[in-house]
């Protein structure tokens, strides 16, 4: 249709909340293919007329809209209606009320859902809730981050800076001071940390003195008593060293991140890593070797150049390698990433190879005794697909699941972190943010505290 310079000319009738109705139609069109119009009250022009009934439900207008957009394009999206981040959510709210089998047939007949997506979030939602049901209000999640990389990926749109060692050690007292104030906070407010994950960026950019200063912060600031789970994204392999790792064990970490995300050199190239396949299995037998039992692994399907058998390839290396946490991500194409300024519809054109990767994923983690743990979705993601969470029993990640429940304060420090402040009453969150920029972190650190003072440590949190 593009070529020929024509576009679908979609008009939505009494309703005024377009953006949510532009994501589902995304996932049928390119931008370029379709116009979305403002209700103007005429009826009988050439537009695709939606919602001439004028219902207020906006789950019957976007079956319409799906029903009628499928009839154009022959596709049918396998999350049917669904859009936003949390899909699992919803099959939470369905299952408080209803059977495993009542609520596959509500979200496969009223949302669309295939039967495979349907089961995804079912068996996700079951394992939340069997292994953790709610959070104890006064515990919290403690986010950390460090927003340096040694390169930047094709893909990225995170606050991932390349800057010399120096830059890095400037960095550190600010979050240092960070670390001290909220810690310090948090005892007089009289809540405990129940998780702990340092992300970033790569945390392990960072030496092993500063490693080491970093969690003496955090042990001699936070009361650890209530922490079930702490966890580093050691992330690039390049960045891993024997120090580094003994200093995450003598402080009490347990869980880690190596991230390979392809085991195919050529792969690693085209995306910017600085590694090689050889770099990561040697990561992977130092982490063991130094006595860390819960090792995840992130892995993205839709990378440049890649096909099933790539995939697999890399998957069945990483399961060889002793990963009990893996995670499949989708290659996302991020407005602030380098991928978007080469191929803006890059994810359109892999969907379907994408679709056969996950598949495959999910049979051969089953077999290998992993199961979902955690999900979430993101705009743009190649065929507008999922990231999934595996793990073997009893190695999953609690933070992970948290954040995305979205019943529990998570305290974010460091630039780019955004704290969500949860409100029991209302079942809301409040944001609050610092900012990305790390020099602006340095030069306003007071203010960053501030904010978290004023929102949340001197307020009553209902």
């Amino acid at each position: 249709m593009s070529d020929k310079g024509f576009k679908i000319r979609i008009k939505i009738h009494g309703f005024t909340n377009l953006s949510i109705m532009r994501e589902l139609i995304d996932e049928f069109l390119p931008p370029d293919n379709y116009e979305l119009l403002e209700d103007d009250g005429f009826r009988t022009d050439s537009a695709l007329h939606i919602n001439l009934e004028g219902s207020c439900d906006k789950d019957e207008i976007k079956r319409e809209l799906f029903s009628k957009l499928s009839a154009i394009t022959g596709k049918r999206p396998d999350w049917g209606i669904l859009t936003g981040v949390r899909p699992v959510k919803l099959a939470g709210e369905i299952m408080s009320g209803s059977s495993r089998d009542k609520a596959l047939e509500i979200l496969t007949k009223d949302y669309f859902l295939t039967e495979n997506k349907a089961e995804l979030i079912v068996d996700t939602y079951s394992h939340q809730y069997n292994n953790y049901g709610n959070p104890k209000p006064d515990t919290v999640g403690v986010y950390i981050g460090i927003p340096f990389c040694p390169t930047r990926c094709l893909y990225c749109s995170f606050a991932s800076n390349q800057v010399p060692e120096s830059e890095i050690e400037r960095y550190m007292p600010a979050l240092l001071h960070e670390i001290e104030y909220t810690g310090n906070a948090m005892k007089h407010k009289d809540v405990r940390p129940e998780t702990i994950y340092i992300g970033g960026g790569t945390p392990t950019t960072l030496t092993a003195e500063q490693l080491d200063r970093m969690l003496t912060a955090v042990e001699t600031t936070m009361d650890l008593s209530e922490l079930k789970e702490f966890t580093i994204e050691a992330g690039r392999p390049d960045t891993i060293t024997e120090d580094k790792l003994m200093v995450m064990k003598n402080h009490g970490v347990g869980r880690i991140s190596i991230n390979p995300q392809s085991m195919k050199a050529r792969t690693l190239e085209l995306i910017g890593r600085s590694h090689s396949p050889a770099d990561i299995v040697k990561a992977f037998d130092l982490a063991k070797s130094v006595g860390f039992d819960s090792i995840n692994a992130d892995l993205i399907a839709g990378l440049p150049e890649e096909n099933s058998d790539d995939f697999r390839n890399t998957l069945d290396k990483v399961i060889e390698m002793g990963a009990d946490n893996i995670t499949i991500h989708t290659l996302a194409v991020k407005r602030a990433s380098r991928l978007k300024d080469i191929d803006e519809d890059y994810h359109y054109k892999v969907a379907e190879t994408v679709g056969k990767m996950l598949a495959e994923a999910r049979q051969t983690l089953a077999a290998e005794g992993l199961s979902p743990y955690y999900l979430y979705r993101q705009k743009h993601m190649a065929g507008f697909f999922e990231n999934t969470g595996y793990c073997r029993e009893g190695i999953d990640c609690l933070y992970n699941i948290r954040i995305m429940d979205e019943h529990q304060t998570i305290l974010a420090l460091g630039a780019g972190g955004i704290s969500k402040i949860y409100y029991p009453s209302t079942d809301k969150l409040e944001r609050i943010p610092n900012v990305t920029n790390y020099e602006q972190y340095i030069d306003r650190i007071d203010e960053m505290c501030e904010r978290k003072e004023n929102k949340y440590f001197t307020q009553e949190v209902l």
